[in-house]
Order: C-alpha cells, then sequence, then structure tokens
C-alpha cells in the first residue's frame, strides 16, 4: 500500500493491530463455545477474554523463530493468558483463524466500499439532474453522432454505478463465510457449533464445506467485482479526459487556485485526477486474475493463495476506495461548459441532423435508398466544402421535390432530439 494512495480508514483493516484484534476475537469467541459445550472450563474462556493481549514486535520476533504466524500470535497471546491459555485454539488449525479473518476484513472493505459508491452516486444524480436539458453532442467512433444533453451522459454512469452497488453487496454477502472446522474441514476434533457461535459473533454465515480453508472461488467472485467497478471509474475518467481537450473543452477538471499543470508550460490544466484513475483501475484489475488462480488448490488446501491474498487483499481495496473517493470529488466540482458544448454542436454546420433529414425524406415518399444517397451526398459537401447542410440540402431539386424547404428548416430542430430526456431520467431516478 503505498500513502499517495490511501486513505486511513481502509488502510487500517489491513495494519497487524486490526489483524491481530480479529484473530483474539476469533479464538476467544470460539473458546466461549467450547466451554458452553464443557469442551474446556468456563474460567479458562473468561481469562482469555480478561488476560489476552499481544504485541506486534513480540508477535514477530516469535515468528522469525518459528517461521508460523499464528503459533507466533498464540506464543505471545499464552505469554499474557497463562496457564489457561493451553485451552486456546483447541481443535482448530490455522486455516480457521486466517480464512475467517480474512472474511472479516474482506467484509469491512467491503462495507467502505459500498458507502464509497453510495457517494459517488449522489454526486452523479445531483450533476444529472442540474444538466439534464444542457445540450451536448453525441459521438460515436469518437467521431460527431447525434445531440444528447450531458445530464444523460452522466445518467448513464449512474446507472452503471447502481449496479455496480448491488454487485459490491452480492460480493460482500459472498464473502462473509467463517471457517471453524479444522484439519481438512471435517470437524473431527470441534464441534459445529463452535463455527456457528464465532460466524455469529463475527457476522458471518458458516461456510458449508470448508475442506479446511474457505473456496476461493469466493474471493474470486469478490475481487472480480472490483475489476468491474474499477473498469466503470475509468470509462468515465476516459469520457471526463476526452471532454477536457483543448478542441473540445467541453468539461474540465476543477482547477484551484495555485495549482500548477505543467513544470515547464503555465499554461496547461491537465486532466490529472481522471488519469490517475485510469492508472489506478488498472492496478484493481490486476487483481483479478492471480484470485482467480487462487481457486484450484491442492486437494484439501495448500498455502499458494496466502501470498496472493496477502498483497492483493490490501492493495485492491485501498486502491479502489481512494480512486472511487477521487472521483466523487472529480464530480462534484467538474466545470461544465455549455457554450462550448454549443460550439461543437453547430461545428459540422448541422450535420448532426442528417437521420432526421433521412426518415423525413421516407416518410415523404422517397425510397430508403435514395433517401440515404441525397443526404449523404449533401453531407459529403460539408465534410469537404465547410458548407451548410440545410442551405445544401434546400438547392437540391432531388429532395425538394419530395419536401418543401420549409419542412426541411423543421427537421432541424434542436428540441426534437431532447423530447425524451426526462423518460430515460426517470427510468434512472424514478418519477421526480
Amino acid at each position: 500500500m503505498i500513502p499517495r494512495y490511501s486513505r486511513p480508514d481502509m488502510a487500517n483493516i489491513w495494519e497487524p493491530e486490526n489483524k491481530f484484534r480479529i484473530w483474539f476475537e476469533i479464538e476467544a469467541h470460539a473458546c466461549d463455545a467450547q466451554a458452553e459445550l464443557g469442551v474446556i472450563p468456563k474460567d479458562a474462556a473468561k481469562a482469555v477474554w480478561e488476560r489476552g493481549k499481544w504485541e506486534i514486535d513480540r508477535i514477530d520476533e516469535i515468528e522469525r523463530e518459528t517461521k508460523h504466524d499464528v503459533i507466533a500470535f498464540l506464543t505471545n497471546l499464552a505469554e499474557h493468558v497463562g496457564d489457561e491459555a493451553r485451552f486456546v485454539h483447541q481443535g482448530m488449525t490455522s486455516s480457521d483463524v486466517l480464512d475467517t479473518c480474512l472474511a472479516v476484513q474482506m467484509s469491512q472493505a467491503a462495507d467502505i466500499l459500498i458507502a464509497d459508491v453510495e457517494a459517488l452516486l449522489a454526486a452523479l444524480k445531483r450533476r444529472a439532474l442540474e444538466h439534464k436539458n444542457t445540450i451536448c453532442i453525441g459521438r460515436s467512433h469518437a467521431i460527431h453522432a447525434e445531440p444528447t444533453t450531458f445530464g444523460v451522459k452522466l445518467a448513464g454512469h449512474y446507472a452503471e454505478f447502481a449496479r455496480n452497488l448491488e454487485r459490491l453487496k452480492d460480493a460482500r454477502a459472498e464473502i462473509a463465510t467463517v471457517a471453524i472446522s479444522g484439519a481438512v474441514g471435517t470437524f473431527a476434533n470441534i464441534d459445529p457449533a463452535v463455527e456457528e457461535h464465532v460466524g455469529k459473533k463475527m457476522g458471518l454465515t458458516p461456510e458449508p464445506v470448508s475442506t479446511q480453508v474457505i473456496p476461493r472461488d469466493r474471493h474470486a467472485m469478490f475481487f472480480a467485482v472490483l475489476g468491474v467497478v474499477a473498469s466503470s471509474l475509468e470509462r468515465l475518467a476516459v469520457e471526463i479526459r476526452h471532454l477536457q481537450r483543448t478542441e473540445l473543452r467541453e468539461a474540465e477538471e476543477y482547477f484551484s487556485p495555485g495549482q500548477k499543470g505543467s513544470s515547464a508550460m503555465p499554461h496547461k490544466r491537465n486532466p490529472v485526477l481522471s488519469e490517475n484513475i485510469t492508472g489506478l483501475a488498472r492496478i484493481v484489475r490486476s487483481a483479478v486474475n492471480p484470485a482467480m488462480e487462487n481457486v484450484a488448490l491442492w486437494h484439501e488446501r495448500d498455502i499458494s493463495h496466502s501470498s496472493v491474498e496477502r498483497m492483493i487483499g490490501p492493495d485492491a481495496t485501498v486502491t479502489l476506495d481512494f480512486a472511487l473517493a477521487r472521483m466523487t470529488g472529480v464530480i462534484d466540482k467538474l466545470l461544465i461548459y455549455p457554450e462550448m458544448m454549443q460550439r461543437n454542436l453547430d461545428q459540422l454546420g448541422g450535420l448532426v441532423f442528417s437521420q432526421r433529414v433521412l426518415l423525413g425524406l421516407t416518410q415523404a415518399g422517397m425510397s430508403r435508398e435514395g433517401a440515404y444517397s441525397a443526404v449523404q451526398r449533401n453531407a459529403m459537401k460539408v465534410w469537404e466544402q465547410d458548407a451548410d447542410f440545410l442551405t445544401e440540402l434546400q438547392a437540391d431539386e432531388e429532395v425538394t421535390a419530395s419536401i418543401s424547404k420549409e419542412d426541411l428548416a423543421a427537421l432541424f430542430d434542436i428540441t426534437y432530439h431532447t423530447k425524451n430526456v426526462d423518460v430515460i431520467l426517470n427510468r434512472v431516478f424514478g418519477e421526480s
């Protein structure tokens, strides 16, 4: 985790202090359940809660000798608990602690990411409604197509992140499972009631078949969803980057007083935040393939997944958290230039109405093939001679033989393209 791209709440989830706190709670709750079953003395379970402590430096010191992190933690814990510590970890295996802890950490991370997406949705909705009637050119293949509105653009991104919100909620539910089933997952040395009790206390549901480890298809799905969310962020970031290009300048990241755009060129105002989000999205997606490869473990378990998850767990969640928060700030302060949108809309001399003219001619009796040829013939004059589309059409005898000059002019009404904006936004945001 790089501090430059980390926010404290998410980063703290992956800090040793939080990890060992979760380990302790797993062991202590398991002791409570074992005591209720009569497997260990109730005083022993009480002693674990009352005297249970640990020191990160001491755990690291012990691990340097034992080469085993869970044993190092249990050894340090026993130094504080005393004789009753012999009842800790009864019938459990390391994966019971590690996998259950990871489930808690990923659930905590998911809660933050869900809140992040909700904040971004709020910003997108506010700006979409603000600019629902701000007309701009829609583009396909980066070429002018037909008019749309900036509000419709943002509403599309809102709808995408609304889907992402549901995906994150589903991913959180899928990852939130507990495994306290012992070696190879058979519960031979520990009662399933212990797993149920720990799960209830930790906010997790029992894993149906843990095989000693929680199956990694759950983790693969979680990271795949993070990758999709990151891709949605990149799509929005790329749109902003394109719209900020000098040739367009329809929208622009907020440029704060004192901000500098270039060490060499004082005039520069670059879309650095959106470019940063594009890069961060690549990092999040890079976690997806290793997570997929972690699914195929040997037999009931191996630890080939462990080193991967120690890296991608923190990196992917911390990075996505930062990117979502950054994008929310970008959208919240995004500068919109309607006059530039109008300038660009007018740039091709009315060509954006070509389909309306095509349909008008066919409705007036001309064949589709003939109408397409006539419209394209006049459109090419605009491309090649910087002509005015309506003027050329009104001078074309084949066109005016089917439709009057006045009716042609009526086909160039911009509001024709915005008449269903409310319908679209109501589909996204509901009736207002």
